[in-house]
Protein backbone atom coordinates (compact mmCIF):
# COMPACT_ATOMS: atom_id res chain seq x y z
CA UNK A 1 0.00 0.00 0.00
CA UNK A 2 2.68 2.45 0.47
CA UNK A 3 3.16 3.04 -3.35
CA UNK A 4 -0.42 2.30 -4.85
CA UNK A 5 -2.12 5.27 -6.87
CA UNK A 6 -4.89 6.45 -5.85
CA UNK A 7 -7.06 9.25 -6.95
CA UNK A 8 -9.99 11.43 -5.90
CA UNK A 9 -13.13 12.32 -9.08
CA UNK A 10 -13.94 15.73 -8.28
CA UNK A 11 -16.53 15.81 -10.09
CA UNK A 12 -18.31 13.56 -8.14
CA UNK A 13 -21.14 14.21 -4.97
CA UNK A 14 -19.47 12.01 -3.17
CA UNK A 15 -17.84 13.99 -0.70
CA UNK A 16 -13.97 13.61 -0.77
CA UNK A 17 -13.76 11.68 2.94
CA UNK A 18 -16.45 9.40 1.31
CA UNK A 19 -14.19 8.28 -1.83
CA UNK A 20 -11.16 8.01 0.92
CA UNK A 21 -13.36 6.05 2.84
CA UNK A 22 -14.76 4.01 -0.52
CA UNK A 23 -10.53 3.64 -1.27
CA UNK A 24 -9.33 2.44 1.66
CA UNK A 25 -12.64 -0.61 2.48
CA UNK A 26 -11.84 -1.46 -1.29
CA UNK A 27 -8.09 -2.33 -0.48
CA UNK A 28 -9.34 -4.22 2.39
CA UNK A 29 -11.75 -6.23 0.92
CA UNK A 30 -9.55 -6.80 -2.25
CA UNK A 31 -6.69 -7.95 0.17
CA UNK A 32 -4.17 -5.08 -0.74
CA UNK A 33 -4.92 -3.94 2.97
CA UNK A 34 -4.51 -7.13 5.28
CA UNK A 35 -5.52 -7.59 8.84
CA UNK A 36 -3.75 -5.71 11.22
CA UNK A 37 -1.64 -4.03 8.42
CA UNK A 38 -0.42 -0.39 8.88
CA UNK A 39 -2.38 2.06 6.35
CA UNK A 40 -0.58 5.19 4.77
CA UNK A 41 -0.07 8.15 7.49
CA UNK A 42 -2.82 10.56 7.13
CA UNK A 43 0.35 13.05 6.31
CA UNK A 44 1.23 10.49 3.04
CA UNK A 45 -1.88 10.15 2.38
CA UNK A 46 -2.68 14.27 2.24
CA UNK A 47 -0.41 14.22 0.54
CA UNK A 48 -0.53 11.65 -2.95
CA UNK A 49 -4.46 13.06 -2.79
CA UNK A 50 -3.83 16.57 -2.69
CA UNK A 51 -6.09 17.22 0.14
CA UNK A 52 -5.78 18.45 3.37
CA UNK A 53 -4.54 15.97 6.41
CA UNK A 54 -7.62 16.88 8.55
CA UNK A 55 -9.66 15.71 5.32
CA UNK A 56 -7.90 12.52 5.80
CA UNK A 57 -7.52 12.46 9.31
CA UNK A 58 -11.76 12.39 9.56
CA UNK A 59 -12.46 9.69 6.88
CA UNK A 60 -9.84 7.89 8.84
CA UNK A 61 -11.75 8.29 12.14
CA UNK A 62 -15.02 7.32 10.66
CA UNK A 63 -13.58 4.34 9.27
CA UNK A 64 -11.75 3.76 13.12
CA UNK A 65 -15.68 4.12 14.22
CA UNK A 66 -17.43 1.52 11.82
CA UNK A 67 -14.79 -0.93 12.87
CA UNK A 68 -12.56 -0.85 9.41
CA UNK A 69 -9.37 0.65 11.14
CA UNK A 70 -7.74 0.52 14.65
CA UNK A 71 -6.21 3.89 15.97
CA UNK A 72 -2.92 3.06 17.97
CA UNK A 73 -1.48 5.95 20.22
CA UNK A 74 1.59 7.50 18.47
CA UNK A 75 1.60 4.42 15.84
CA UNK A 76 -0.82 5.35 13.57
CA UNK A 77 -3.94 3.63 11.89
CA UNK A 78 -4.25 -0.03 11.42
CA UNK A 79 -6.63 -2.48 9.80
CA UNK A 80 -8.82 -4.10 12.18
CA UNK A 81 -8.58 -7.39 12.60
CA UNK A 82 -12.07 -8.24 12.41
CA UNK A 83 -13.09 -6.01 9.55
CA UNK A 84 -13.12 -8.05 7.05
CA UNK A 85 -15.98 -9.91 8.23
CA UNK A 86 -18.59 -7.34 7.38
CA UNK A 87 -17.12 -6.43 4.23
CA UNK A 88 -20.70 -8.61 2.56
CA UNK A 89 -22.59 -5.89 3.55
CA UNK A 90 -20.63 -2.20 3.35
CA UNK A 91 -22.87 -0.07 1.11
CA UNK A 92 -21.58 1.74 -2.01
CA UNK A 93 -19.96 5.22 -1.00
CA UNK A 94 -22.97 7.93 -0.73
CA UNK A 95 -23.05 9.45 -4.11
CA UNK A 96 -20.54 6.93 -6.48
CA UNK A 97 -22.30 6.10 -9.95
CA UNK A 98 -19.91 3.22 -10.52
CA UNK A 99 -21.64 -0.24 -11.51
CA UNK A 100 -21.61 -3.07 -9.24
CA UNK A 101 -20.84 -5.03 -12.89
CA UNK A 102 -19.51 -3.97 -15.85
CA UNK A 103 -21.18 -2.00 -18.42
CA UNK A 104 -20.24 -3.93 -21.67
CA UNK A 105 -21.78 -7.38 -22.84
CA UNK A 106 -18.87 -9.04 -23.56
CA UNK A 107 -20.62 -11.96 -24.63
CA UNK A 108 -22.35 -9.97 -27.57
CA UNK A 109 -18.93 -8.52 -28.71
CA UNK A 110 -16.93 -12.02 -29.11
CA UNK A 111 -17.21 -14.56 -32.01
CA UNK A 112 -16.17 -17.11 -29.76
CA UNK A 113 -19.37 -18.57 -27.30
CA UNK A 114 -16.55 -20.17 -24.98
CA UNK A 115 -19.86 -21.00 -23.27
CA UNK A 116 -20.49 -23.84 -25.49
CA UNK A 117 -16.64 -25.42 -24.80
CA UNK A 118 -16.44 -28.55 -22.48
CA UNK A 119 -13.58 -28.51 -20.41
CA UNK A 120 -11.82 -31.05 -18.10
CA UNK A 121 -12.43 -30.23 -14.60
CA UNK A 122 -9.72 -31.03 -11.82
CA UNK A 123 -9.63 -29.69 -8.26
CA UNK A 124 -6.66 -27.18 -8.05
CA UNK A 125 -6.25 -29.06 -4.43
CA UNK A 126 -5.89 -32.64 -6.19
CA UNK A 127 -2.80 -33.48 -4.06
CA UNK A 128 -4.86 -33.57 -1.01
CA UNK A 129 -6.64 -36.35 -1.73
CA UNK A 130 -5.21 -39.91 -1.22
CA UNK A 131 -6.40 -41.50 -4.19
CA UNK A 132 -5.47 -38.99 -6.80
CA UNK A 133 -6.49 -40.70 -10.03
CA UNK A 134 -5.94 -37.98 -12.14
CA UNK A 135 -4.09 -37.61 -15.93
CA UNK A 136 -1.28 -35.11 -16.62
CA UNK A 137 0.28 -34.81 -12.80
CA UNK A 138 3.42 -36.04 -11.69
CA UNK A 139 4.53 -37.66 -8.30
CA UNK A 140 7.32 -35.33 -7.14
CA UNK A 141 8.84 -38.09 -5.30
CA UNK A 142 9.92 -39.43 -8.71
CA UNK A 143 11.63 -36.12 -10.15
CA UNK A 144 15.18 -35.09 -9.34
CA UNK A 145 14.88 -31.65 -7.85
CA UNK A 146 18.41 -31.50 -6.63
CA UNK A 147 19.60 -32.37 -10.54
CA UNK A 148 16.95 -29.90 -12.15
CA UNK A 149 18.15 -27.25 -9.33
CA UNK A 150 21.64 -27.67 -10.70
CA UNK A 151 20.86 -26.67 -14.41
CA UNK A 152 18.95 -23.82 -13.43
CA UNK A 153 21.98 -22.56 -11.51
CA UNK A 154 24.29 -23.18 -14.40
CA UNK A 155 21.91 -21.66 -16.93
CA UNK A 156 21.74 -18.45 -14.29
CA UNK A 157 25.94 -18.26 -14.44
CA UNK A 158 27.10 -15.53 -16.06
CA UNK A 159 28.82 -18.12 -18.46
CA UNK A 160 25.07 -18.62 -19.87
CA UNK A 161 23.71 -14.76 -18.83
CA UNK A 162 23.29 -13.66 -22.42
CA UNK A 163 20.88 -17.16 -23.42
CA UNK A 164 18.39 -15.67 -21.57
CA UNK A 165 18.40 -12.30 -20.58
CA UNK A 166 18.33 -10.91 -23.72
CA UNK A 167 15.05 -11.03 -26.32
CA UNK A 168 15.38 -13.40 -28.83
CA UNK A 169 12.41 -12.29 -30.83
CA UNK A 170 11.35 -15.22 -32.79
CA UNK A 171 14.54 -17.54 -31.95
CA UNK A 172 14.81 -20.44 -29.35
CA UNK A 173 17.83 -21.25 -27.07
CA UNK A 174 19.97 -23.33 -30.40
CA UNK A 175 21.36 -25.27 -27.46
CA UNK A 176 17.90 -27.07 -26.43
CA UNK A 177 17.34 -27.21 -30.56
CA UNK A 178 20.52 -29.33 -30.89
CA UNK A 179 19.28 -31.82 -27.66
CA UNK A 180 15.84 -32.10 -29.30
CA UNK A 181 17.68 -33.02 -32.69
CA UNK A 182 20.11 -34.93 -31.67
CA UNK A 183 18.59 -36.51 -28.39
CA UNK A 184 14.86 -36.60 -28.26
CA UNK A 185 13.91 -37.02 -31.98
CA UNK A 186 15.84 -40.10 -33.36
CA UNK A 187 14.39 -41.75 -30.22
CA UNK A 188 11.18 -41.68 -32.70
CA UNK A 189 12.75 -42.13 -36.00
CA UNK A 190 12.63 -38.80 -36.71
CA UNK A 191 15.63 -36.72 -38.92
CA UNK A 192 15.55 -33.44 -38.75
CA UNK A 193 17.40 -29.99 -38.55
CA UNK A 194 17.38 -27.08 -35.71
CA UNK A 195 15.64 -24.97 -38.72
CA UNK A 196 12.47 -27.72 -38.91
CA UNK A 197 11.97 -27.41 -34.76
CA UNK A 198 9.85 -24.78 -33.40
CA UNK A 199 10.02 -24.94 -29.30
CA UNK A 200 6.36 -23.97 -27.75
CA UNK A 201 4.73 -23.01 -24.80
CA UNK A 202 3.77 -27.26 -24.40
CA UNK A 203 2.14 -29.23 -26.87
CA UNK A 204 -0.86 -27.57 -26.01
CA UNK A 205 0.52 -24.39 -27.40
CA UNK A 206 1.58 -26.20 -30.67
CA UNK A 207 -1.63 -27.58 -31.65
CA UNK A 208 -3.11 -23.78 -31.33
CA UNK A 209 -0.56 -22.76 -33.43
CA UNK A 210 -0.60 -24.99 -36.17
CA UNK A 211 -4.73 -24.54 -35.89
CA UNK A 212 -4.48 -20.66 -36.06
CA UNK A 213 -2.18 -21.10 -39.20
CA UNK A 214 -3.74 -23.86 -41.22
CA UNK A 215 -7.39 -23.77 -40.65
CA UNK A 216 -10.36 -20.84 -40.91
CA UNK A 217 -14.13 -20.86 -40.46
CA UNK A 218 -15.54 -23.21 -42.67
CA UNK A 219 -12.09 -25.79 -42.90
CA UNK A 220 -13.02 -28.98 -42.87
CA UNK A 221 -10.80 -30.99 -40.18
CA UNK A 222 -10.98 -34.51 -38.75
CA UNK A 223 -10.35 -35.82 -35.23
CA UNK A 224 -10.80 -38.65 -33.06
CA UNK A 225 -13.62 -39.70 -31.25
CA UNK A 226 -12.69 -39.76 -28.25
CA UNK A 227 -10.28 -37.21 -28.45
CA UNK A 228 -8.24 -34.60 -26.74
CA UNK A 229 -10.99 -32.00 -25.61
CA UNK A 230 -9.09 -29.03 -25.66
CA UNK A 231 -8.10 -29.63 -29.09
CA UNK A 232 -12.20 -29.62 -30.14
CA UNK A 233 -12.46 -26.35 -28.26
CA UNK A 234 -9.94 -24.65 -30.48
CA UNK A 235 -11.31 -25.91 -33.76
CA UNK A 236 -14.82 -25.07 -32.19
CA UNK A 237 -13.40 -21.61 -31.44
CA UNK A 238 -12.34 -21.74 -35.25
CA UNK A 239 -15.62 -22.19 -36.68
CA UNK A 240 -14.06 -25.41 -38.06
CA UNK A 241 -16.17 -28.09 -40.00
CA UNK A 242 -14.98 -30.68 -37.41
CA UNK A 243 -15.41 -34.43 -38.30
CA UNK A 244 -15.98 -36.42 -35.40
CA UNK A 245 -13.66 -40.19 -36.46
CA UNK A 246 -13.99 -43.37 -34.54
CA UNK A 247 -11.07 -44.83 -33.31
CA UNK A 248 -10.96 -48.64 -33.12
CA UNK A 249 -8.54 -51.66 -31.99
CA UNK A 250 -6.23 -49.90 -34.55
CA UNK A 251 -6.39 -46.30 -33.85
CA UNK A 252 -8.16 -43.77 -36.42
CA UNK A 253 -10.26 -45.50 -38.59
CA UNK A 254 -9.36 -44.43 -42.42
CA UNK A 255 -12.13 -44.29 -44.44
CA UNK A 256 -14.58 -42.01 -46.32
CA UNK A 257 -15.30 -40.39 -42.46
CA UNK A 258 -12.21 -38.19 -43.81
CA UNK A 259 -13.91 -36.78 -46.57
CA UNK A 260 -12.98 -33.81 -47.20
CA UNK A 261 -10.65 -33.25 -44.21
CA UNK A 262 -7.96 -31.11 -45.30
CA UNK A 263 -6.56 -31.66 -41.62
CA UNK A 264 -6.48 -34.95 -39.90
CA UNK A 265 -4.92 -34.68 -36.19
CA UNK A 266 -4.25 -37.88 -34.61
CA UNK A 267 -2.23 -39.24 -31.44
CA UNK A 268 -0.76 -42.90 -32.80
CA UNK A 269 1.66 -43.66 -30.71
CA UNK A 270 -0.67 -43.60 -27.71
CA UNK A 271 -3.95 -42.40 -28.65
CA UNK A 272 -5.99 -40.07 -26.23
CA UNK A 273 -7.52 -41.54 -24.13
CA UNK A 274 -8.04 -44.86 -24.66
CA UNK A 275 -4.58 -45.60 -24.91
CA UNK A 276 -4.33 -47.79 -28.08
CA UNK A 277 -1.46 -47.44 -30.21
CA UNK A 278 -2.09 -47.02 -34.14
CA UNK A 279 -0.55 -49.79 -36.09
CA UNK A 280 2.03 -49.79 -38.73
CA UNK A 281 -0.25 -50.77 -41.53
CA UNK A 282 -3.27 -48.07 -40.23
CA UNK A 283 -0.19 -45.71 -40.20
CA UNK A 284 0.29 -46.37 -43.39
CA UNK A 285 -3.39 -46.34 -44.38
CA UNK A 286 -3.72 -42.62 -43.41
CA UNK A 287 -0.23 -41.50 -44.61
CA UNK A 288 -1.70 -43.16 -48.04
CA UNK A 289 -5.33 -41.19 -47.65
CA UNK A 290 -3.66 -38.28 -46.78
CA UNK A 291 -2.04 -37.98 -49.54
CA UNK A 292 -4.99 -38.83 -51.98
CA UNK A 293 -6.71 -36.09 -50.02
CA UNK A 294 -3.67 -33.60 -50.04
CA UNK A 295 -4.39 -33.13 -46.36
CA UNK A 296 -1.99 -32.26 -43.82
CA UNK A 297 -1.67 -35.04 -40.54
CA UNK A 298 -1.04 -33.36 -37.19
CA UNK A 299 0.91 -36.11 -35.32
CA UNK A 300 0.54 -35.32 -31.16
CA UNK A 301 3.11 -37.53 -29.88
CA UNK A 302 2.41 -35.91 -26.17
CA UNK A 303 3.46 -39.02 -24.44
CA UNK A 304 6.43 -40.31 -26.31
CA UNK A 305 8.65 -40.89 -23.61
CA UNK A 306 6.60 -43.50 -21.24
CA UNK A 307 6.39 -46.75 -23.23
CA UNK A 308 8.00 -49.10 -21.00
CA UNK A 309 5.93 -52.32 -22.06
CA UNK A 310 6.81 -52.97 -25.94
CA UNK A 311 8.78 -52.13 -28.68
CA UNK A 312 7.62 -48.72 -30.00
CA UNK A 313 6.93 -48.00 -33.44
CA UNK A 314 8.26 -45.42 -35.36
CA UNK A 315 6.63 -41.88 -35.45
CA UNK A 316 4.42 -41.58 -38.07
CA UNK A 317 6.27 -38.57 -39.30
CA UNK A 318 9.27 -40.93 -39.47
CA UNK A 319 7.38 -42.42 -42.29
CA UNK A 320 6.45 -39.35 -44.04
CA UNK A 321 8.04 -38.86 -47.51
CA UNK A 322 6.14 -36.18 -48.78
CA UNK A 323 6.44 -33.92 -45.76
CA UNK A 324 2.48 -33.62 -44.96
CA UNK A 325 3.16 -34.46 -41.18
CA UNK A 326 3.45 -31.95 -38.59
CA UNK A 327 4.78 -33.28 -35.49
CA UNK A 328 4.19 -31.63 -31.82
CA UNK A 329 5.92 -33.70 -28.53
CA UNK A 330 5.99 -31.94 -25.25
CA UNK A 331 8.13 -32.58 -21.89
CA UNK A 332 5.16 -32.15 -20.09
CA UNK A 333 4.80 -35.83 -19.33
CA UNK A 334 8.54 -36.90 -18.79
CA UNK A 335 9.96 -33.78 -17.05
CA UNK A 336 6.78 -31.54 -15.64
CA UNK A 337 3.51 -30.02 -16.64
CA UNK A 338 4.73 -26.48 -15.03
CA UNK A 339 7.29 -26.46 -17.48
CA UNK A 340 5.23 -25.80 -19.93
CA UNK A 341 7.76 -26.83 -22.89
CA UNK A 342 7.32 -28.63 -25.87
CA UNK A 343 7.90 -27.79 -29.57
CA UNK A 344 6.52 -28.67 -33.51
CA UNK A 345 8.83 -30.42 -36.25
CA UNK A 346 7.54 -29.77 -39.67
CA UNK A 347 8.74 -28.50 -43.25
CA UNK A 348 11.29 -25.26 -42.96
CA UNK A 349 8.87 -23.66 -44.55
CA UNK A 350 5.82 -24.01 -42.35
CA UNK A 351 7.99 -23.80 -39.38
CA UNK A 352 9.03 -20.23 -40.64
CA UNK A 353 5.46 -19.36 -40.86
CA UNK A 354 4.95 -20.37 -37.13
CA UNK A 355 7.88 -18.83 -35.93
CA UNK A 356 6.39 -15.83 -37.65
CA UNK A 357 2.88 -16.49 -35.80
CA UNK A 358 4.43 -17.26 -32.62
CA UNK A 359 6.19 -13.94 -32.32
CA UNK A 360 3.13 -12.11 -32.69
CA UNK A 361 1.81 -13.85 -29.84
CA UNK A 362 4.42 -14.75 -27.22
CA UNK A 363 7.86 -14.02 -29.11
CA UNK A 364 9.58 -17.15 -27.87
CA UNK A 365 8.96 -19.33 -24.68
CA UNK A 366 11.18 -18.05 -21.43
CA UNK A 367 15.09 -18.22 -22.10
CA UNK A 368 15.49 -19.61 -18.78
CA UNK A 369 13.23 -22.31 -18.79
CA UNK A 370 14.87 -23.71 -22.38
CA UNK A 371 18.42 -23.14 -21.62
CA UNK A 372 17.79 -25.12 -18.34
CA UNK A 373 16.02 -27.75 -20.03
CA UNK A 374 18.93 -28.08 -22.47
CA UNK A 375 21.15 -28.20 -19.70
CA UNK A 376 19.12 -30.97 -17.62
CA UNK A 377 19.26 -33.19 -21.20
CA UNK A 378 23.01 -32.28 -21.93
CA UNK A 379 24.08 -33.26 -18.20
CA UNK A 380 22.78 -36.25 -18.37
CA UNK A 381 19.57 -35.91 -15.77
CA UNK A 382 16.82 -36.38 -18.65
CA UNK A 383 18.28 -39.77 -19.72
CA UNK A 384 18.58 -41.00 -15.88
CA UNK A 385 15.10 -39.67 -15.25
CA UNK A 386 13.39 -41.28 -18.25
CA UNK A 387 14.82 -44.97 -16.95
CA UNK A 388 13.33 -43.72 -13.25
CA UNK A 389 9.55 -43.06 -15.10
CA UNK A 390 9.55 -46.41 -16.73
CA UNK A 391 10.58 -48.15 -13.88
CA UNK A 392 8.28 -46.74 -11.25
CA UNK A 393 5.38 -46.43 -13.76
CA UNK A 394 5.78 -49.89 -14.91
CA UNK A 395 5.19 -50.89 -11.05
CA UNK A 396 2.25 -48.75 -10.64
CA UNK A 397 1.20 -50.09 -14.29
CA UNK A 398 1.04 -53.82 -13.19
CA UNK A 399 -0.26 -52.68 -9.48
CA UNK A 400 -3.13 -50.88 -11.12
CA UNK A 401 -3.80 -53.81 -14.20
CA UNK A 402 -4.16 -56.61 -11.26
CA UNK A 403 -6.40 -54.17 -9.10
CA UNK A 404 -8.45 -53.36 -12.35
CA UNK A 405 -8.58 -57.66 -13.05
CA UNK A 406 -9.38 -58.47 -9.21
CA UNK A 407 -12.01 -55.43 -8.15
CA UNK A 408 -13.21 -54.47 -11.48
CA UNK A 409 -12.98 -57.64 -14.22
CA UNK A 410 -13.95 -56.50 -17.55
CA UNK A 411 -13.60 -52.60 -17.58
CA UNK A 412 -10.31 -52.37 -18.73
CA UNK A 413 -8.13 -53.43 -21.16
CA UNK A 414 -4.73 -52.99 -20.37
CA UNK A 415 -2.74 -50.62 -22.89
CA UNK A 416 0.33 -52.26 -24.62
CA UNK A 417 2.34 -49.18 -25.02
CA UNK A 418 2.31 -48.27 -21.12
CA UNK A 419 1.84 -44.27 -20.75
CA UNK A 420 0.52 -43.08 -17.71
CA UNK A 421 -3.17 -43.94 -17.57
CA UNK A 422 -5.87 -46.95 -18.09
CA UNK A 423 -9.18 -46.57 -20.08
CA UNK A 424 -12.24 -47.98 -18.55
CA UNK A 425 -15.65 -48.88 -19.78
CA UNK A 426 -18.04 -49.69 -17.66
CA UNK A 427 -21.54 -51.60 -17.62
CA UNK A 428 -24.65 -50.49 -19.08
CA UNK A 429 -26.17 -47.85 -16.91
CA UNK A 430 -23.36 -46.51 -15.55
CA UNK A 431 -23.17 -42.81 -15.13
CA UNK A 432 -19.70 -41.93 -15.39
CA UNK A 433 -20.34 -37.91 -14.22
CA UNK A 434 -22.50 -38.73 -11.31
CA UNK A 435 -19.82 -41.47 -10.30
CA UNK A 436 -17.14 -39.31 -10.25
CA UNK A 437 -18.97 -36.95 -7.95
CA UNK A 438 -19.60 -39.99 -5.57
CA UNK A 439 -16.21 -40.98 -5.67
CA UNK A 440 -14.99 -37.29 -4.68
CA UNK A 441 -16.47 -37.76 -1.23
CA UNK A 442 -14.51 -40.83 -0.73
CA UNK A 443 -11.39 -39.34 -1.47
CA UNK A 444 -11.29 -40.88 -5.12
CA UNK A 445 -10.12 -38.63 -8.06
CA UNK A 446 -11.46 -39.98 -11.08
CA UNK A 447 -11.96 -38.28 -14.79
CA UNK A 448 -15.28 -38.88 -16.56
CA UNK A 449 -15.69 -39.67 -19.78
CA UNK A 450 -17.79 -37.52 -21.15
CA UNK A 451 -15.79 -34.76 -22.23
CA UNK A 452 -13.94 -36.82 -24.62
CA UNK A 453 -16.48 -37.37 -27.12
CA UNK A 454 -18.45 -34.96 -29.79
CA UNK A 455 -21.14 -35.75 -27.68
CA UNK A 456 -20.96 -36.22 -24.20
CA UNK A 457 -23.34 -38.57 -23.47
CA UNK A 458 -21.06 -41.30 -25.68
CA UNK A 459 -18.93 -41.13 -23.13
CA UNK A 460 -21.31 -41.49 -20.08
CA UNK A 461 -20.00 -45.38 -19.48
CA UNK A 462 -16.43 -44.35 -19.68
CA UNK A 463 -13.58 -43.25 -16.90
CA UNK A 464 -10.10 -42.47 -17.53
CA UNK A 465 -7.91 -43.42 -14.45
CA UNK A 466 -4.19 -41.69 -14.40
CA UNK A 467 -1.38 -43.26 -11.87
CA UNK A 468 1.46 -40.87 -12.54
CA UNK A 469 0.13 -38.79 -9.11
CA UNK A 470 -1.09 -41.93 -7.53
CA UNK A 471 2.30 -44.40 -5.32
CA UNK A 472 1.89 -47.82 -6.20
CA UNK A 473 0.81 -48.90 -2.52
CA UNK A 474 -2.18 -46.95 -2.96
CA UNK A 475 -3.24 -47.74 -6.35
CA UNK A 476 -5.27 -51.53 -4.88
CA UNK A 477 -7.10 -49.95 -2.11
CA UNK A 478 -8.05 -47.25 -4.50
CA UNK A 479 -9.56 -49.32 -7.06
CA UNK A 480 -10.87 -50.97 -4.35
CA UNK A 481 -12.69 -48.13 -3.05
CA UNK A 482 -13.86 -47.31 -6.89
CA UNK A 483 -15.13 -51.18 -7.40
CA UNK A 484 -17.23 -50.81 -3.82
CA UNK A 485 -19.02 -47.79 -4.25
CA UNK A 486 -20.03 -49.02 -7.47
CA UNK A 487 -21.34 -52.35 -6.13
CA UNK A 488 -23.36 -50.01 -3.62
CA UNK A 489 -24.84 -47.65 -6.22
CA UNK A 490 -25.75 -51.06 -8.24
CA UNK A 491 -27.32 -52.42 -5.13
CA UNK A 492 -29.57 -49.49 -4.62
CA UNK A 493 -30.36 -48.82 -8.55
Amino acid sequence: MRDALYHLDRSLPATLQAQIREILVSAIGAGQLRPAEPVPSTRAMAHRLGVSRNTVTLAYQALVSEGFLQARERSGFYVDPAAIEGLNTVPQAPGSDTPATGAIDWAARTRMQMEDLRFLRRPTDWSRYRFPFIYGQVDHTVFPIAEWRDSMRQAMGKRWLDAWTVDQYAHDDPLLLDEIVRRILPRRGIQAGPDQVLVTLGAQNALYLVAEYLSERGTAAAMEDPGYPDLRNMLRCRGVDLRAVPVDDEGLVVDERLDPASLIFVTPSHHYPSTVTMSLERRQALLAAAAERDAVIVEDDYEFETNYMGSPLPALKSLDREGRVVYVGSFSKSVMPGLRLGFIVAERALVTRLRDLRRLMLRHPPGNNQRAAALFMTNGHYEVLVRRIHRVYRGRWLAMQEALETHLPGWAQAPGFGGSAFWLTGPAGFDSAGFAERALAEGVLVEPGGAFFAREAAGARHLRLGFSSIPAERIPEGIGRIARLWGGLAAAG
